[in-house]
């Protein structure tokens, strides 16, 4: 969720009293639960490719396929001096630069980690990159099985 600063009226997006592991594994839950990934993204409110990301993410031709499929959770690195250990856990290495995405199933698992600094240079990106890479990871439609048909009597034996 973007939060204004009230001094500044610049975005806060990367909260500096969260608990990241906690939001995490909130999200996890939350996930599992509602048949949605987890999107990691790692970043810090100084960073201007981290806002633009931020922008394209709630872009109205993006906001609906995030809503729908991922659980947000936005992990302040600060001066990269926060949250090194869970960018190292989930893969990321920050000396590529932010932000850095990481996609986790319901599970826990990781999807996709970026090794390469792929989203760090996101003025050279737009809105339709972020969709491509949201719509790409998204998870697979559920199976509806309908009674009778092949695949569910396979199931049924």
């Amino acid at each position: 969720m973007l939060r204004l600063h009230a001094q500044t009226g610049s975005a806060i997006i990367y909260s500096d009293t969260a608990d990241a592991k906690a939001e995490i594994r909130a999200a996890i839950a939350s996930a599992a639960s509602g048949h949605k990934h987890v999107l990691l993204d790692f970043g810090a409110n100084w960073c201007p490719d981290c806002h633009l990301l931020n922008i394209y993410f709630h872009d109205p031709s993006n906001a609906g396929v995030l809503q729908t499929n991922y659980v947000l959770v936005d992990v302040n690195v600060g001066n990269y001096d926060k949250n090194l250990d869970v960018a190292q856990r989930y893969g990321i290495p920050l000396a590529k630069g932010i932000p850095a995405l990481v996609v986790l199933d319901g599970q826990g698992r990781v999807l996709y980690a970026q090794r390469n600094g792929e989203f760090e240079k996101m003025s050279k990106l737009d809105t339709s990159d972020v969709m491509a890479f949201l719509e790409k990871w998204k998870p697979k439609a559920r199976q509806v099985l309908k009674p009778g048909s092949p695949v569910a009597k396979s199931v049924e034996k």
